[in-house]
Parts: C-alpha cells; sequence; structure tokens
C-alpha cells in the first residue's frame, strides 16, 4: 500500500501541472490529396459515392452519403469537381462538418455552389430520415 500512496500523489500533481503536453504524433502521414484528371465520369461518381460513405466518423458519413445519394448522379463538370475537392482536400473531417452546419465559416476556397447546397441540405428541411447510410443502388 506504501508503493500505491506515491503513484497516486504522481499522478495528481501531474494533473494539477498548467502546462499543455503536445507528444509527438506516432501515426503515418496523410498523403497530400492528387487530383485526378481524365477521370471518366461513372467512375469518379463511383469514387466519390464510396469516399462519401467512408469518412472515419458516423455524422459525416451520414451526411455525406445522403448528400451523395441526393445529388451525385446530377452532378457534372464544375460542380462534381467542387464536390471532389470538398470530400478530400481538407485534412480533418470535422471542419467539413463544422462548416456545413455552420458552426464555423468555411473558407473562401470551399465557399461554392457545392458547399451552399450541403448546408441547405444538412437544414433538412423536409424533416427526412437520416439515421443510416442510404441503400446502394447498382
Amino acid at each position: 500500500q506504501t508503493k500505491l500512496l506515491p503513484r497516486v500523489f504522481l499522478s495528481t500533481s501531474r494533473a494539477l501541472q498548467v502546462e499543455e503536453i503536445n507528444p509527438p504524433s506516432n501515426e503515418p502521414p496523410i498523403p497530400a490529396y492528387q487530383e485526378k484528371f481524365g477521370e471518366p465520369l461513372k467512375l469518379k461518381r463511383a469514387r466519390l459515392l464510396y469516399q462519401s460513405r467512408k469518412r472515419g466518423m458516423l455524422e459525416n458519413g451520414l451526411v455525406l452519403s445522403t448528400f451523395a445519394a441526393k445529388f451525385l448522379n446530377t452532378m457534372e463538370g464544375e460542380i462534381l469537381d467542387q464536390y471532389d475537392r470538398l470530400i478530400n482536400l481538407p485534412t480533418n473531417d470535422w471542419d467539413i462538418y463544422y462548416w456545413a452546419t455552420g458552426v464555423k465559416p468555411t473558407p473562401l476556397e470551399f465557399n461554392n455552389q457545392v458547399m451552399n447546397m450541403l448546408k441547405e441540405h444538412v437544414k433538412n428541411k423536409d424533416r427526412e430520415s437520416r439515421i443510416r447510410q442510404p441503400d446502394l443502388t447498382f
């Protein structure tokens, strides 16, 4: 029991320290996104649908998968490129979520037609059920 007391005291004293500690990350670096030029439209839509569904965080998985199900098949040209850049350039998925929900201001780079569409989609004015990702159709 005497050995336990110093450890508890040491833990408590560390918790009271004010300085912030940022240990180096052991995670592998995320490679920079490389825009794909000349990608066939069908392949690009399939890739974006997959990327919209596999976000790594539930909130964006639901928001982006329902958005893609609703709009992706009608997107072309610059609008499709805007969506591609939106879901692939930011390195933090929470940024996309906060921009779409209006918690943080959208950077000029992403303040475009697709972001406006996404912000309207997030408002869910029709009160659609969005508790799961839409079924895939082949």
